[in-house]
């Protein structure tokens, strides 16, 4: 038995078949004896949608309140799977991020997790709860106002989890089969990587690949986390390993 972290994107999450679809993968690791911890996107373009609302009103909107406006989306998912994974019989409980608590720095709208407190987390995983967490959301040390990581930050959030609990595994299920040279959907010769360094993973970030985040590939690169990027419309998907 051990600790596994799985982390869903917006397109996996962005209507409720496809919820019940990423609950396969959840509960094959649960029924496997792992204690298991999700962290989600918002659906879809939620975040879109909600930053285009928010130009509506205006420019030169307060970032504090941006931040608390963004959050809800993840909140959104989370409440649904685990809704969806009652359903399917399974003990499910959400968390946003301040209820975990993730705390970070005060920089709206690109905060880095400063701690990771382990005491809720730990108490629903030994209740043999499936634990869902808000991505790209934490609470500052300051005000205990909410913060979010920027886009793709639920990818960080799953890798500072995955290392605060030290998990055996860390898997970031994707709408591609892993991590490519050039976007498979753009040219359909791209080449797949089985494995790929750190830094190899972060230089093709900083020339605008868009597959992990950067802090995510910087936190996993500082905690020795290896991330395995899967794809989820395959069961037994090889995926790319990211590791040292």
């Amino acid at each position: 038995m051990g600790i596994v972290v799985q982390k869903f994107g917006g397109s996996s999450v962005e209507n409720t078949e496809k919820l019940f679809n990423i609950c396969k993968h959840i509960t094959k690791e649960y029924d496997n004896n792992n204690k298991v911890i999700v962290v989600v996107s918002a659906q879809g373009k939620t975040t879109d949608n909600l930053i285009k609302e928010a130009k509506e009103i205006g420019n030169n909107l307060s970032k504090r309140e941006l931040d608390v406006l963004l959050s809800v989306g993840e909140q959104i998912t989370i409440a649904k799977l685990a809704m969806c994974l009652n359903k399917l019989g399974y003990k499910a409980v959400s968390l946003t991020g301040w209820q975990v608590p993730i705390k970070t720095n005060n920089i709206y709208g690109d905060a880095d997790i400063t701690s990771i407190n382990l005491n809720r987390i730990s108490k629903e995983l030994n209740l043999n709860k499936i634990v869902i967490i808000a991505g790209f959301q934490g609470i500052n040390e300051e005000n205990q106002d909410i913060t979010t990581f920027g886009r793709g930050g639920s990818d960080t959030t799953a890798v500072a989890i995955a290392a605060a609990v030290k998990a055996s595994k860390c898997d970031i299920y994707k709408d591609v089969a892993g991590v490519y040279n050039e976007d498979p959907k753009i040219n359909e010769n791209a080449f797949k990587y089985d494995t790929i360094s750190y830094d190899e993973m972060l230089a093709l970030s900083n020339n605008g690949a868009k597959v992990l985040h950067n802090k995510c590939v910087e936190l996993a690169k500082k905690y020795h986390i290896p991330i395995h990027v899967k794809s989820i419309f395959e069961e037994n998907s090889r995926g790319t390993i990211i590791s040292k």
